[in-house]
């Protein structure tokens, strides 16, 4: 399954729209910055590292863009850095811009082949992140077939393939080591319902939807061995951020005893960031949650409170799995975790 691709005549990046799932199978022919910026912010184009790639793209999409209307540079960086600035919290898109960017004097050739590549290491790192994590989970839980939770979608969908927090899933699954997936159905724009269960189905993966305010009583209740999430950017000291209610089935996990596992490739790693306190948490509009179906919920004068995403705290994260392999977070506050993963550093 593939949710991206690139044209090169005319210099086109054809999005699946994952607004109209499951419903339709539409798709988007991007050949605009302001095209591209309205799909990342209405999220028909979502998914940390996805992002990172339409990142990419999106810097060929300006040179190709700069080469029709005649942008100086200036003009061509600036419509670049709107790009780099359309989504706050999701680090990996700005990583796909500032890595491709440096190649805008040598042309739209050199700018689509750095873009190819980092898509299809993203992909390669999907898929070994999914062996480790599964190996990972396999060697602490003590149960012939798991029953998983996860939130949002971290598949294909989410991603230039296979699949992040998802990918593991499907590797248990491939494993048969898995008996039934809770998948809740996630705020802002049912992610998981819409989204992980159309997934779900075509991969043939036994699973529920689920309320987000139902995942906790769900875990407490004994009916999940492990949870494993994605993540949008991950602070050098393991707090993570992800889409709004992961923080829930952390602390759930937590009381519980169950291992809460979150799965990213390496780029989403911000060390740049100290901490999830500095991370900037999105603000969605508020029309998501005083309206439904264009029908007003809340009475004339309410105002809403609607952030994309929150902050996991690392000490209650068992596992962070990477294509270079699984931390188990310390639980000491102030502890740098991550720089030993950091891009220089020989793999474990």
């Amino acid at each position: 399954m593939r949710a991206w691709a690139w044209l090169d005549a005319p210099p086109t990046l054809r999005l699946l729209d994952q607004t109209r799932l499951p419903q339709e199978e539409v798709w988007l022919d991007i050949r605009t910055v302001d095209a591209l910026v309205d799909a990342i912010g209405r999220l028909a184009v979502r998914g940390a590292p996805l992002l990172g790639a339409c990142g990419g793209f999106g810097v060929a999409l300006a040179v190709a863009q700069a080469d029709r209307e005649g942008w100086d540079a200036a003009r061509t960086a600036s419509e670049i850095g709107r790009v780099r600035d359309a989504r706050p919290t999701a680090v990996n898109l700005a990583w796909g811009v500032d890595r491709v960017r440096p190649l805008v004097g040598a042309g739209l050739a050199a700018v689509v082949g750095a873009a190819r590549a980092l898509a299809s290491e993203d992909e390669a790192a999907n898929r070994a992140l999914s062996r480790l994590g599964a190996d990972w989970i396999l060697s602490r839980v003590d149960r012939p077939a798991l029953r998983v939770v996860t939130h949002c979608n971290s598949g294909a969908l989410a991603t230039t393939g296979w699949g992040t927090a998802y990918g593991i899933i499907h590797e248990l699954h491939d494993r048969g080591r898995l008996e039934l997936v809770y998948a809740d159905e996630t705020r802002p724009l049912l992610q998981g319902a819409r989204l992980t269960c159309w997934e779900l189905t075509a991969d043939g993966i036994p699973h529920v939807v689920q309320p987000d305010a139902a995942a906790s009583g769900t875990i407490l209740g004994g009916h999940v061995d492990v949870a494993v999430i994605g993540a949008d950017r991950i602070a050098a000291n393991g707090d993570t951020a992800n889409k709004v209610g992961s923080v829930a089935l952390a602390l759930a996990c937590a009381r519980a005893g169950v291992p809460f596992v979150v799965a990213a490739p390496f780029s989403t790693v911000d060390l740049a960031t100290p901490s999830g306190d500095a991370i900037v948490i999105e603000q969605r509009p508020a029309d998501e949650v005083l309206t439904c179906g264009g029908t007003r919920l809340a009475p004339p004068g309410a105002r809403a409170h609607n952030p994309a995403f929150d902050v996991t705290p690392h000490d209650l994260i068992a596992a962070i799995v990477t294509e270079r392999g699984v931390v188990e977070p310390a639980p000491t506050p102030g502890v740098p975790l991550l720089p030993g993963l950091a891009p220089e550093a020989p793999r474990p």
